[in-house]
């Protein structure tokens, strides 16, 4: 076994790695970018190593700095982790150039399966079955939306690079298909520097179902499958494992197939065989096709982990040793089930637009496995994944081991930025998941109840009242109302950006304050160092700067307005802003345009990931103030739109 290894990547899966690392006696060697100095990853490694800026590109992408890192330290292997440089196979033939050992597959096999259409090509040769699709070299614009008319609308464009929902586009008709183009390749072209695309028929039920797989470099086992149906924008929510429905005929034929597309490729280590499974007439061993194979390990792996008390991270770096397979097909264990959630900063409501903050206040609920690469204090950086956790139950069975996933939801609270802690939870929660009917199309079809924010009741009006006001923790001398104070402490709110409210406290006993709010009055009592709303005990809530948190309902935001300071003029309407940090990758329009409410009028990169800025009016464009290049902050204005009576003139 190596006595001391690098890890050539950051953040939840980083500490992954090194918790593994550490139970095994293996010392660990952490790199960090300028914005990582005080990262979690590089506080729990044994030694760490700066590698360059913050922006990928000059850190973690840097494979040259990476390798000096490991000979400077020691170090005798690297893990790579996922994204980055885990499936660069000039990045692993570097790592073996120099001596080490790369914990993970060969450079050979990562380029078998790096580009989808050849990957595709693979398979059918293995007799694993494909979605029926181009896959060509020849991407000329009109030869490819000739080959989506024979292929039959719905189809599917997406770049033959790379992964995570990045140069995806879905067209419905023809008429589309153009302008889908175009944006898939420019996000293909700045995620992975190869806009080359394949387009493929689009399944209108499709169900994501993956399979696990383990090779030696000769031989491969499945550990069975996950379900990672529930998608936003390409990208998964929760996954679970095994996958609601599983036959035995499908889980075989399924594990079969993913085995010999690993075998194929002569596959080393971990990693997962992707398959789209037609779910419109329940699973069948004939309804499924092969769409990538990622050679690495994934995010989603502690699903797999928990349902056959696996260490995935222990089997990579045993074989990387030289170890055979750890386990036969016949001895890997399936019991129970199991989710992951994956807790984002990101705004919901505004179509999942990652969100940048610091967390002033971090806590998950008990009873999940919690992989997180953050503390709180720590902030959520706009150059990396806006990935705050994953948390991970498991049951004896599905309907207990969803029930420990929302309730795990539900005792999570963070504050100090936006999240999809309520959107998780209402997913928990929904009746079709629920009963196991899931497919990609879920949350598109329910997306209006799933991000519906309720409207906070009294008591939580109340209890961020009394929190803005000092009075939420337990009873001290010199808190509360005494002879020299007002009757009466107002309290002024405001929620979501809507117009301040007064919420008025008043004592009426010792321990007893009637409250006045916008949705009704309520009486607080403190019992046993708590407040009480009637037989109902508070949630509990948390100030942090000029805003306060209540932790009920996933967590309820107030910003505390001083009623002295003058209110802030609102920002116009007619300008368009960055909505976060990023690089203004297109200007689509120029002065003197005349646009419609809903067009595009640029494309931010930001978050790995393009986010079109759209007009909110008719208008016309009074002035273009970025250039296409543009490294922009949050709030920056971008263009103007000149005001009505200006463009009727």
């Amino acid at each position: 076994m190596f006595e001391r290894i690098l890890i050539a990547n950051r953040g939840e899966i980083a500490c992954r790695v090194i918790d593994t690392a550490r139970a095994m006696g293996v010392d660990t060697v952490a790199v960090y970018s300028e914005a990582d100095r005080g990262a979690r990853h590089v506080a729990m490694a044994d030694r760490a190593v700066h590698i360059g800026g913050a922006a990928p590109s000059e850190s973690y992408l840097r494979g040259d700095a990476i390798v000096a890192a490991a000979l400077e330290t020691g170090a005798q292997a690297i893990h790579p982790g996922y994204g980055f440089l885990s499936e660069n196979p000039d990045f692993v033939e570097a790592v073996e150039a120099a001596g080490l050992v790369f914990i993970g597959p060969s450079a050979a096999a990562i380029r078998k399966m790096g580009l989808k259409d050849a990957a595709k090509a693979l398979m059918e040769e293995a007799g694993v079955p494909v979605v029926p699709g181009y896959h060509g070299a020849d991407q000329d614009p009109g030869l490819l939306q000739v080959e989506a008319a024979k292929i039959g609308y719905p189809v599917l464009i997406k770049a033959v690079a790379g992964g995570g929902g990045k140069g995806m586009r879905v067209v419905e008709v023809e008429a589309d298909f153009a302008e889908a183009l175009a944006s898939a390749r420019a996000e293909a072209r700045g995620a992975f520097g190869n806009d080359a695309v394949l387009i493929e028929k689009f399944v209108t039920r499709p169900r994501h179902i993956e399979v696990q797989v383990f090779g030696d470099g000769t031989s491969a086992v499945h550990l069975f499958e996950r379900d990672c149906s529930l998608q936003r924008r390409h990208q998964k929510v929760i996954e679970e494992a095994p996958a609601p429905g599983m036959t035995p005929e499908m889980r075989a034929a399924m594990g079969e197939a993913a085995v010999r597309a690993a075998e194929a490729i002569g596959y080393k280590g971990a990693g997962t065989v992707e398959f789209i499974v037609d779910g419109s007439g329940g699973l069948s061993p004939d309804g499924f096709f092969f769409m990538e194979m990622n050679t690495r390990l994934q995010v989603e792996h502690p699903v797999t982990e928990a349902v056959t008390g696996i260490d995935l991270v222990a089997w990579q770096l045993r074989v990387a040793a030289g170890e055979g397979l750890p386990l036969a097909q016949d001895a890997i264990p399936l019991e129970g089930h199991a989710f992951e959630a994956r807790l984002y900063a990101e705004d919901v409501p505004k179509g999942f637009l990652p969100a940048t903050g610091r967390l002033d206040h971090l806590v998950f609920g008990a009873g999940a496995r919690a992989d997180t690469g953050v503390r709180a204090g720590d902030a959520i950086s706009p150059h990396y994944d806006p990935m705050i956790a994953k948390l991970v139950t498991h049951g004896p069975t599905r309907d207990i081991a969803l029930a420990r996933l929302a309730q795990a939801l539900d005792e999570t609270q963070v504050a100090g930025t936006v999240t999809n802690l309520a959107f998780l939870g209402a997913l928990a929660r929904h009746g079709d998941f629920a009963a196991g009917k899931v497919d990609t199309g879920l949350i598109g079809r329910d997306l209006a109840a799933l991000v519906a924010a309720p409207a906070p009741g009294p008591a939580i009006w109340a209890e961020a009242a009394l929190c803005a006001a000092g009075l939420d923790g337990p009873a001290a001398a010199h808190q509360g109302f005494t002879l020299w104070q007002p009757l009466s402490q107002r309290v002024v709110l405001m929620r979501d950006g809507s117009d301040p409210v007064v919420v008025s406290l008043s004592p009426e006993g010792p321990d007893q304050v009637g409250v006045t709010t916008p949705e009704g009055d309520i009486r607080a009592e403190r019992r046993a160092g708590r407040w009480h709303f009637g037989e109902t005990p508070a949630a509990g809530a948390v100030r942090h700067g000029d805003r306060v948190t209540v932790f009920a309902g996933f967590g309820q935001s107030f910003a505390i307005v001083d009623p002295l300071a003058r209110a802030a003029s609102a920002h116009s309407a007619d300008v368009i802003d960055a909505p976060m940090p990023g690089r203004v990758a297109r200007v689509l329009v120029g002065p003197g345009d005349s646009v419609a409410a809903g067009d595009r009028l640029a494309v931010l990169e930001a978050m790995k990931m393009e986010h079109a800025l759209k007009a909110g009016r008719d208008g016309v464009v009074a002035e273009v103030l970025v250039a296409e290049g543009d490294q922009v902050e949050a709030g920056a204005a971008l263009l103007r739109l000149a005001p009505d009576e200006e463009a009727a003139a």
